[in-house]
């Protein structure tokens, strides 16, 4: 079974480094998401990049996703779950809050541009794939997940928590792990818990 690890919104793929290093699975994959869009650079350029990536895989796939890469698993589940095996969803939103994504763009335009190269990828790309996520809810697709999930937020994420125990509600073959003492970015913080859960 491939792994597939799918980073935040200001992550690259290599924030999931410490994660893969911990869990030394047989087979994973880690795109860099914001390559997958092209030039396009918006939410529905890359689910359908996502898509087209994974369109001749026969094996089952492990979704792992943090953020914006939580979104990504559950909506490809959505529309794909007879290709998903389980779900790992890291700080994840079932309806992407309006004012979060307000607030985020606006710390975005506030940011110098060379803040954004080690992302790979430009301000303006950035600014425009944050707003074009406003309008996501996946609160009446939940029915179309019927593979095992495992939801963690870390107690500190006060921007998630509540989302991530409404999804653990709303989804009866789902796990939730509120994880001790982190923030949002799991993966960096404390990649060690991650690594238990996949190997579990």
């Amino acid at each position: 079974m491939k792994t597939v690890f799918l980073h935040g919104l200001g992550q690259n793929a290599h924030d999931w480094d410490a994660v893969i290093n911990c869990a030394a699975l047989p087979e994973v994959d880690c795109p860099e998401l914001l390559a997958l869009t092209k030039e396009e650079g918006t939410y529905s350029a890359i689910i359908m990049g996502l898509e087209k990536r994974y369109a001749d895989t026969k094996e089952p796939l492990r979704l792992c996703g943090l953020s914006l890469g939580a979104i990504l698993a559950l909506d490809y589940t959505i529309r794909h779950k007879e290709k998903v095996d389980s779900l790992i969803l890291i700080g994840v939103q079932i309806k992407v809050p309006t004012l979060l994504i307000d607030i985020q763009n606006l710390i975005f335009r506030c940011m110098p541009k060379k803040a954004f190269l080690d992302m790979g990828v430009s301000k303006e790309s950035m600014i425009r794939l944050s707003h074009s996520m406003r309008s996501l809810d996946f609160t009446s697709g939940l029915k179309e997940v019927k593979c095992p999930v495992k939801i963690l937020c870390g107690e500190k994420d006060n921007a998630n928590l509540k989302a991530s125990k409404q999804l653990g509600r709303l989804l009866p073959q789902a796990e939730l792990h509120i994880i001790p003492g982190a923030g949002h970015e799991i993966n960096k913080c404390a990649p060690e818990v991650i690594a238990k859960i996949l190997k579990n």
